[in-house]
């Protein structure tokens, strides 16, 4: 398979649409309200928790929460699975973050699916050390808590660092709306590059801690965790 290589980007990217799902909630009172001021027609996708928290500080700010964000579900055409399994994880996702603005074939496929681009990612992730320190000694609690469609949204967006910012620190926040206050609703391809250093940093160490914990894991401890039912493809014996 070959890759593609991109040839002609743009410096200054228009913030349209951001995709929103953080653990780690602060910042966020100040961030949505001054994007909406730098960002004509600007409109928020997110999830769970964190589309609560935005409606809730639109509503507060004396804005209508329909005009500025919709939940994922709505996005992608699909619903978040029971218990939060499968929430950002999807085609239309994928291809609103990953697709390139002067790839003919990208803009085609997101026309035909009618998909539009998302040009923003706010996220980061559940500390995993906290899960173990929580729940030290039950590997079910662990690997029930491992994040897969929070790494894979920001690192599509990282990649896609020629279009996308991925933003995973909140420190980064101020920043962001200097960026927008400075180049009129845009992202600059500094900034862009900034975030996705960060970004793969973030997703980074938390696939780190996931391996260290279960690095010291035996199979004997798993098995305490569970009632084996069945040893599937095995007849029973009458």
């Amino acid at each position: 398979m070959s890759i593609r290589e991109v040839t002609e980007i743009d410096d200054l990217v228009p913030v349209n649409v951001i995709l929103a799902s953080v653990f780690n909630k602060s910042g966020l009172e100040a961030l949505v309200p001054g994007v909406i001021e730098h960002c004509s027609g600007v409109q928020f996708v997110s999830t769970g928790g964190t589309y609560g928290a935005i409606k809730n500080i639109l509503e507060d700010g004396g804005h209508s929460a329909d005009d500025y964000v919709m939940p994922i579900e709505k996005f992608t055409g699909a619903p978040e699975t029971e218990g939060g399994l499968v929430k950002t994880l999807s085609r239309e996702k994928s291809l609103a973050l990953l697709s390139e603005t002067y790839c003919e074939s990208h803009q085609n496929d997101l026309k035909q699916e009618g998909v539009i681009p998302i040009d923003v990612v706010i996220g980061n992730l559940y500390p995993f050390q906290n899960v173990v320190i929580k729940n030290y000694g039950q590997p079910e609690k662990a690997r029930g808590n491992i994040d897969i469609g929070g790494p894979n949204m920001i690192r599509e967006a990282a990649k896609n660092f020629i279009r996308c910012v991925s933003i995973v620190d909140p420190e980064d926040y101020t920043h962001f709306l200097e960026e927008l206050k400075e180049n009129n609703g845009r992202t600059s391809l500094d900034f862009r590059l900034h975030c996705m250093k960060k970004a793969f940093d973030h997703v980074a160490s938390y696939n780190t801690a996931i391996a260290d914990y279960f690095a010291d894991v035996t199979p004997k401890a798993i098995r305490a965790c569970y009632k084996t039912v069945h040893n599937r493809g095995e007849v029973d014996k009458k």
